[in-house]
């Protein structure tokens, strides 16, 4: 294994190559760019391999640590494990997504959708091409992590790793591509392992870069930008210098030094955010102050851990520069300039200076303190402002506010507590920029009109593919039961389900994914003909109980820029119709059920006003009958389902301008859809009705694999007319309106269809099912402002469903039809859906 690693050290695209072969292959770099950028990276694909890759770190004995083991730098067993962890943490789907929201302003930034729903401009943030990364030497994880941030920008990547270095990035790297079954990360990964000293190497792989990323000091940066092309980007991770500054609210108070001493052995000052220098709020002519602060900080020094064996020992270099400065400090001590104050075994020292002018120090906890009046703050350190990193404030509330925008104004790109140098969070500014914006170009494409319904290009272009799902199917009660173990922290928003089938259930989302999901259903929208810049909506759906319909379909307008005027269904009528003629509403958001019970009731005010044009419906659906009503009476133009979604995964489809009934588009960017079999867990046929299976992609608060919605569908071959690749499928009602009557399956979706067909009905229509002495059975219940005559209404659906007539025959069934007040019909409490099935016979 050994001699294959030390002749194999190189990854090149899935393979462990030598020399001799890297060294042709960059010749060939170019065109290898080429090829790999021909089909575009979702960067699906790489949250999920990084996301599987992290779950693998963080398991102990996973063969894949074993793997990695040799790899690892020297160290302690308690030191590799902070190592694994560190890059565990990092690889995390929770990670990586609030990463790419921070950065780019979503999880999916590569697709071209509209910033602007009013104008048919799209924009996305496009990989630059190809990022060189020149890793350091001194860091074990920077190398891999800065390749997978080319990643996550789209990037196919070249990085060279120290010639000193382990082989770490390149098997890490190797087993995240692996991951990957489309193997579209391998063609974007490229791990060099040689010294700088090779020059025609570094050469052959800056010349076809469109970014150079460089880790290192002055001298570093200046060998590879020789090397990049004009045009290229360069980005500089150099070495910077971080900084405290503590006011005379803080100097004397013994925790302010026990957390500088901390900052400053943590790492042996090797981060850029350690800090170098103490600055106190005073002049150079208060010693004493100057004096004291030094020795609590040396006391608090010498109060911390001793530094690890290898952190003692130093290169001859870093030793020089040391005693060196050491030497001096203590020579200006004669001039009254400073004092110094260092740990007999030399594993500490404090050198107190009266000259405010900032001074890098030589490392390995030697710190520098020195006086800086806040009003000298700016002119002091502005002139090293390209150096300027970190600055740690300790103080009031006050000190820290106005000396926050101080350094800031100075040069700092953060500000932090004390004993909190060195800490981040996911997603924070690297030197004062985001990384992924670096490493990426913001693209915009300008189309006409006949754009208008077109919310993301890229729908027209290709299908969303996205790896497939593995797993149980999961039904109701299995969501449920996750909900419970979701972590506090991801559940932010509660939503309950309207209860149309069952009792209400618990939803949780993190506001960032709710977002997404809101973003989702306005592209949707979109294509379903909605007009942001001219439609004027009522949003009618019901709001409260912890019922999102209202709330979303609010959210959706606002993330639309969309004209609206949040009503909600309410059980006054008459007002809401005088609100919409009094407002100029022109278009309906609402649940069928409703909108049918509100023009109906005020058909005669609303038909006189005659404004309304559109509607959008959600949760339940018209029947032919009822759309040729809305549209022959009450002149409306468009009718369109708002969106198909449930509580707990939100937006799943959407209806193009060119869909109709109950054919939707699948939401390809969030969702991957399976039809399964209605008995049995096992793919049907193309075109075949089954169990309506989603598995949620673009969540980070709560995973839903394999969910077992409770819906019938059916998929729908070829391209839509619309010219969308996102899939299309067709409901075909719920598993709950399928009764088991007098031992016959018995479809409601049958009755309605029969009721519009052979009785022209056009209302609303229910089945009460109820268990008698003798035989059981099953009303039919039609409205009677619209009903036919119910002993007519029974004849048509006993000669139109022949194992209803048949029930009857075999005296299985008592069946009737009954003529009740549209009020009368029962509806979920919470979303006022109609309930199509009501079973007394519980």
């Amino acid at each position: 294994m050994t001699d294959t690693i030390n002749l194999n050290h190189h990854y090149w695209q899935g393979t462990f190559i030598g020399d001799e072969e890297a060294a042709r292959r960059l010749t060939t770099l170019p065109a290898a760019v080429e090829s790999a950028l021909a089909a575009p990276l979702d960067t699906e694909t790489v949250l999920a391999a990084c996301d599987a890759l992290s779950r693998a770190l963080r398991t102990p004995g996973h063969r894949l640590r074993e793997r990695l083991a040799p790899h690892l730098p020297e160290g302690d067993d308690a030191e590799r494990e902070e190592l694994l962890a560190e890059l565990a943490e990092f690889l995390g789907r929770a990670s990586l997504t609030r990463k790419l929201r921070r950065e780019l302003g979503g999880t999916a930034p590569q697709r071209l959708n509209r910033p602007d729903a009013k104008e048919t401009v799209y924009e996305a943030w496009a990989p630059v091409g190809l990022v060189a990364h020149i890793a350091p030497g001194n860091a074990a994880t920077v190398a891999p992590l800065s390749l997978i941030e080319g990643l996550l920008a789209g990037n196919v990547n070249v990085l060279k790793t120290s010639s000193a270095d382990t082989f770490l990035a390149q098997h890490l790297l190797a087993e995240l591509a692996a991951q990957d079954p489309t193997g579209a990360l391998a063609e974007r990964i490229i791990v060099l392992r040689f010294p700088s000293s090779r020059q025609e190497w570094l050469r052959l792989m800056c010349a076809p870069a469109d970014a150079v990323a460089v880790w290192g000091g002055e001298a570093a940066v200046e060998g590879v930008a020789a090397h990049v092309p004009a045009g290229c980007r360069l980005v500089e991770w150099g070495h910077k210098i971080s900084f405290a500054y503590v006011t005379e609210d803080a100097w004397e108070d013994e925790a302010t030094s026990t957390a500088l001493a901390g900052d400053v052995c943590l790492f042996e000052q090797q981060a850029c955010s350690s800090p170098q220098v103490v600055y106190l709020d005073t002049d150079a002519g208060n010693t004493e102050v100057l004096h004291a602060f030094a020795e609590r900080l040396a006391a608090a020094l010498a109060a911390q851990p001793g530094p690890a064996a290898r952190d003692r020992d130093l290169d001859p270099a870093e030793y020089a520069e040391l005693t060196t400065t050491e030497h001096l400090a203590r020579l200006e001590e004669h001039l009254g300039l400073t004092r110094v104050l260092a740990a007999p075994d030399g594993t500490w020292r404090v050198m107190a200076d009266t000259r405010p002018a900032l001074t890098a120090s030589p490392l390995h906890r030697s710190v520098w303190v020195k006086p800086l009046p806040r009003k000298d703050l700016i002119a002091t350190l502005r002139p090293m402002r390209r150096y300027l990193q970190t600055a740690a404030i300790a103080g009031s509330r006050t000190d820290i506010a106005e000396l926050s925008a101080l350094v800031l104004a100075a040069g700092a790109t953060r500000v932090t507590p004390v004993g909190a140098m060195t800490a981040g969070y996911a997603g924070e500014p690297h030197d004062g920029v985001y990384a992924l914006q670096r490493y990426s170009r913001r693209v915009a494409v300008r189309a006409d009109a006949r754009f208008a319904a077109t919310a993301c290009l890229d729908d027209l272009a290709r299908p969303a593919a996205f790896p497939p799902p593995t797993g149980p199917l999961l039904d109701k009660a299995a969501v449920q039961d996750l909900n419970r173990g979701v972590d506090r922290s991801d559940a932010e928003l509660y939503f309950r389900s309207g209860g149309s089938t069952g009792t209400p259930a618990l939803s949780l989302f993190t506001y960032e994914d709710y977002d997404t999901q809101m973003h989702a259903a306005a592209r949707g929208l979109l294509a379903a003909g909605y007009d942001p810049a001219r439609d004027r909506t009522a949003n009618l759906f019901y709001c409260g109980g912890m019922y999102g319909g209202f709330i979303s379909f609010f959210s959706i307008l606002e993330r639309l820029g969309g004209v609206q005027m949040p009503m909600a269904a309410g059980s006054d009528h008459r007002a809401t119709a005088e609100m919409i003629a009094a407002y100029e509403v022109d278009t309906l958001f609402g649940m069928p059920s409703y909108l049918w019970q509100l023009l109906h009731e005020e058909a005669d005010l609303l038909r006189s006003y005659g404004g309304l044009r559109k509607i959008y419906y959600g949760g339940e659906h018209f029947t032919e009958e009822q759309r040729r009503t809305l549209t022959e009476t009450f002149g409306i133009e468009v009718i369109h389902s708002i969106t198909y979604g449930s509580t707990d995964l939100g937006p799943l489809g959407y209806q193009c301008a060119q869909s109709g009934g109950s054919v939707h588009h699948l939401h390809a960017d969030l969702h991957t859809l399976e039809i399964v079999d209605v008995d049995e867990d096992r793919p049907v046929a193309p075109g075949e009705t089954g169990r309506l299976v989603f598995t949620t992609r673009a969540r980070r608060g709560q995973h839903l694999d394999r969910y077992v919605i409770g819906d019938l569908g059916r998929a729908l071959p070829g391209r839509c007319p619309c010219g969308s690749h996102a899939p299309r499928f067709e409901l075909l009602g719920r598993m709950g309106e399928v009764m088991r009557v007098a031992t016959y399956f018995l479809n409601y979706r049958r009755f309605v269809a029969i009721a519009g067909e052979r009785l022209g009905y056009g209302g609303e229509l229910q089945a009460v099912l109820t268990a008698g002495a003798a035989r059981e059975g099953l009303t039919v219940r039609l409205e009677s402002a619209h009903a036919p005559d119910p002993d007519r209404a029974r004849e048509a659906f006993l000669a139109a469903y022949p194992e209803v007539r048949s029930a009857v025959a075999e005296k299985l069934l008592d069946f009737a039809v009954e003529a009740v007040d549209g009020a009368d019909l029962e509806r979920a409490a919470t979303s006022g859906k109609l309930l199509a099935v009501v079973d007394r016979r519980r």
